[in-house]
């Protein structure tokens, strides 16, 4: 496994980071999602990444369990605040009152007394952002939280929070967790100049685009049983945006340049993101053990210039890069 510096702060993560977002608590049974994060730790993963809202809470419960007994000091655990947790009014958005309550019932799901990483999961326009920022200094002041992030926040975003944080002295974001893969690149214009200028690094997610970039989707076929397209509790929402036949014909072109570098599709597509130097680490989760064991092995590898070039020339005007698609809800869910 290979170690990188999570923005301008001083705490390094696995390049392969793991997720469990979706699959644990949904899709796969409590012991084998253990099993799964178990060949996570084996393949030299340190950095673990939840949120409160993934199965209802649930997922991070299974997290919780499956890295219990581990040495705390040799994990990065990074969890998330703003979806909603329960029904009341205030158990959603990224509130004083949510941002303190949600902290502590997630290090109880966790068992675990801080997380490295706490993130606003999207931007709440209902909240001040000096509210939220002060919230999560304090929790850092009190060492429950060691370090803040974000999820999916545009880059004036991401600047203005910048802002009050120096004017305030607050402690400083140092990372955002962006949706971002060979098809998905709308943080390459806007976002990620902005981060290099500010010190912060990205966690991205999606990066094999929920399945599609491994080629198991193919044109004129039923989607496989089990996978993702199949998973009716969210999963599917994701990914049948992209199940169009020319998405399908384009990764098929894929399947070569892959070959070449003798590596499979995914660990191409996982490659490839963290060929982004304001990249530190792209969140993989899995449904079986033999799959993380695998993509982990996209760790350290490094494209030639000439297959960063077939990538863009196979994947032409299908690529998404509009910064306008990092959009927060304009008011809670």
């Amino acid at each position: 496994m290979e170690f990188r510096q999570l923005g301008h702060s001083g705490l390094k993560i696995s390049e392969i980071t793991y997720g469990n977002w979706v699959t644990h608590g949904s899709q796969v049974t409590d012991d084998l999602a253990i099993k799964t994060m178990q060949a996570a730790l084996d393949a030299g993963i340190t950095s673990f990444d939840t949120a409160d809202v993934y199965a209802m809470t649930k997922a991070e419960e299974i997290m919780g369990k499956a890295l219990k007994g581990q040495r705390r000091e040799n994990l990065e655990i990074f969890t998330k605040v703003y979806f909603p947790t329960g029904a009341g009014v205030n158990d959603r958005g990224l509130s004083r009152k949510h941002i303190m309550e949600s902290c502590e019932s997630s290090l109880r799901r966790l068992q675990t007394d801080y997380v490295d990483l706490y993130q606003a999961h999207r931007y709440d326009y209902e909240t001040p952002l000096e509210e939220t920022l002060r919230a999560f200094d304090d929790l850092v002041r009190q060492g429950k939280v060691l370090y803040i992030g974000v999820s999916e926040w545009t880059a004036a975003q991401i600047r203005e929070a910048v802002r009050i944080a120096n004017d305030l002295g607050f402690d400083r974001i140092i990372s955002n967790q962006p949706q971002y893969n060979m098809l998905w690149r709308v943080i390459e214009s806007e976002v990620v100049p902005a981060s290099e200028e500010l010190g912060i690094g990205q966690i991205v997610w999606s990066p094999i685009a929920q399945g599609v970039l491994t080629g198991k989707y193919k044109k004129g076929s039923a989607v496989p049983e089990g996978s993702r397209a199949t998973d009716k509790s969210g999963g599917a929402d994701f990914v049948n945006g992209w199940l169009r036949e020319e998405v399908l014909e384009a990764v098929e072109k894929l399947h070569p340049i892959a070959q070449d570098m003798n590596l499979t599709m995914s660990q191409l597509a996982i490659a490839w993101v963290l060929s982004n130097p304001n990249v530190s680490a792209a969140i993989v989760g899995a449904s079986r053990p033999e799959q993380i064991t695998e993509n982990a092995k996209a760790a350290g590898l490094t494209l030639p210039e000439d297959v960063l070039s077939a990538i863009d020339y196979a994947l032409g005007d299908l690529v998404k890069t509009d910064p306008a698609l990092t959009v927060s809800p304009e008011s809670r869910p």
